[in-house]
């Protein structure tokens, strides 16, 4: 069966195609699509945005579609970034100059740094919508560490470990994170 993962993220793509290894599913990323546009997530919650970028890539190839929002949410922070992670320094920023804002704004308050990173994922097939919730609770660290993950990856150490998302192999992480928990889920009320 082919579904379409409503992203460009390769980071996620990598993340989530393990994840359906070894099923009858042939994922295919929108960077296998020429002008595909970026679609505009102005929902106000994880799972609005999964939903309306699913109905998106829906409406244009009539295939079944799995798509996420994700973000990280910072205790001392009143839940930022949030759903604006991705942009949270600005529309057109990267993970760079949002992790160096995330520092920024932490430098007020004492550690430690308490923050959840939280993957909504939504199954649509033009009848179907399942939807599923992840989290991966831990803390934000003053410096990066780590070259693996992307975004916020280098700055997050999960409950109970020692080493950031950054240093941890993808394997290990996705036994544990936010992603790998809404996408287990979601894979098995498709399959």
């Amino acid at each position: 069966m082919k579904i379409i993962f409503a992203t460009k993220n390769e980071g996620k793509v990598k993340e989530v195609k393990k994840i359906f290894d070894g099923d009858d599913i042939e994922l295919i990323s929108l960077n296998e699509f020429d002008n595909i546009a970026d679609i505009d997530e102005n929902g106000s919650t994880f799972e609005e945005n999964a939903k309306i970028k699913a109905l998106e890539i829906y409406q244009l190839f009539k295939l079944p579609v799995i798509a996420d929002d994700s973000g990280l949410s910072v205790e001392q922070l009143n839940g930022a970034p949030g759903v604006i992670s991705a942009r949270y320094a600005g529309e057109n920023s990267n993970a760079a100059v949002n992790n160096k804002k995330l520092l920024d704004e932490l430098n007020k308050f004492e550690e430690p740094h308490r923050a959840k990173f939280i993957c909504a994922a939504v199954y649509y097939d033009g009848n179907n919508f399942f939807n599923t919730i992840g989290k991966m609770h831990g803390r934000i660290i003053k410096e990066a560490r780590g070259v693996n993950g992307f975004g916020y990856d280098p700055l997050f150490i999960p409950e109970g470990y020692l080493l950031t998302n950054g240093e941890l192999d993808l394997e290990e992480k996705n036994k544990i994170s936010h992603r790998a928990k809404a996408f287990y889920a979601l894979r098995k009320k498709i399959i």
